[in-house]
């Protein structure tokens, strides 16, 4: 039986008229200057009121809304991804050339605050982990071995095919698919998963070759909106691990993977994040997310022991009718 863990509005952007023809004038006004001895002057003076109007994008309340947002889904099989980018859409954040890195950036980096609930909530579990790579609990380190052969396929992907995904995938339309793809997926098998689940291995039974077909499924969690947790913990399943175990190990691979994402983003772009939008409201987040992180967590862990999957798969298609709504009015 799934034991929980001791302690795995919609609003029209406006574009203002106004807005848009100063845009036109300064860009024109830029490369005519460009060739002039004052250009960079003038330029520079330009990029400072970019930065500033960036800045003014991301305000306290909005850093808790993508908080709460980031931290009740990053755990739950229905895309984090895909609700930060519509919702940073809905409330015109990252909407211009000037913060779109940002915004991409502080989405990926607020995901520390979930990462810190998972800690918080699985430490007996990590700390297996971590006197497994010292040579004192083999389970632990049978489990941190399995932990590392599913993290590499997604990690090796994510950094060759970074550019084409971003430029590619990181669209309304995309995730929308991905949404209705997965929750169709989910209706149709939620039966099936939960007696799966049922009469499945626990966690320490795990061999590496199943890690690494769980890793591999990890990898269609790089379509945004697929969900990272979706496809482990199916994929878990029909490999023949429990509920308990499959969320688990969901849990503790999306541990490593986005604390990977998270602090290769933080080396490479952090400074751009933080020169846009300052350090407190990153942090505001943050803190935000790794609270409701802790809350979804929970509650997830405890739904599934008496639950199937069918509530996301339901979930997951009625968030992608209400984008396209919001797309097809041009709310978003």
């Amino acid at each position: 039986m799934l034991q929980p863990p001791d302690i795995d509005r919609p609003r029209a952007v406006i574009r203002r008229p106004t807005a848009i023809g100063g845009a036109v004038a300064l860009g024109a006004a830029g490369v005519a200057l460009a060739a002039t001895p004052a250009g960079a002057v003038v330029l520079h003076a330009v990029s400072g009121v970019s930065q500033r109007a960036a800045a003014n994008q991301l305000t306290p309340a909005k850093a808790v809304v993508l908080g709460i947002v980031e931290g009740i889904t990053e755990w739950l099989p229905i895309s984090s991804t895909g609700h930060l980018h519509v919702a940073e859409r809905i409330l015109n954040v990252g909407t211009t050339k000037a913060t779109k890195d940002a915004a991409d950036n502080y989405a990926i980096t607020i995901q520390a605050g979930a990462i810190l609930a998972v800690l918080f909530l699985y430490t007996h579990r990590v700390r297996t982990m971590i006197d497994g790579l010292r040579g004192r609990d083999p389970a632990g380190r049978r489990l941190l071995i399995a932990v590392a052969i599913a993290f590499v396929p997604s990690a090796l992907v994510g950094v060759v095919f970074e550019k084409p995904i971003k430029d590619k995938l990181f669209g309304a339309w995309p995730i929308v698919v991905a949404w209705i793809v997965g929750g169709i997926f989910l209706l149709v098998l939620a039966p099936r998963l939960r007696e799966l689940g049922r009469r499945g291995a626990a966690l320490e039974t795990i061999t590496p070759r199943q890690a690494i077909i769980v890793g591999l499924a990890q990898v269609l969690a790089l379509w945004p909106g697929t969900s990272r947790s979706l496809v482990t913990i199916v994929a878990a399943l029909f490999l023949g691990l429990g509920i308990a175990a499959s969320v688990e190990f969901s849990f503790l691979l999306g541990l490593v993977t986005l604390s990977a994402a998270t602090a290769y983003t933080a080396l490479k772009h952090g400074k751009e994040m933080i020169d846009t939008y300052g350090l407190a409201n990153p942090l505001i987040g943050l803190v935000v997310a790794f609270v409701f992180a802790a809350v979804a967590i929970k509650w997830m862990v405890t739904y599934l022991q008496r639950h199937d999957l069918s509530i996301f798969g339901w979930y997951r298609l009625a968030i992608a009718a209400v984008t396209i709504v919001l797309l097809a009015t041009n709310a978003i």
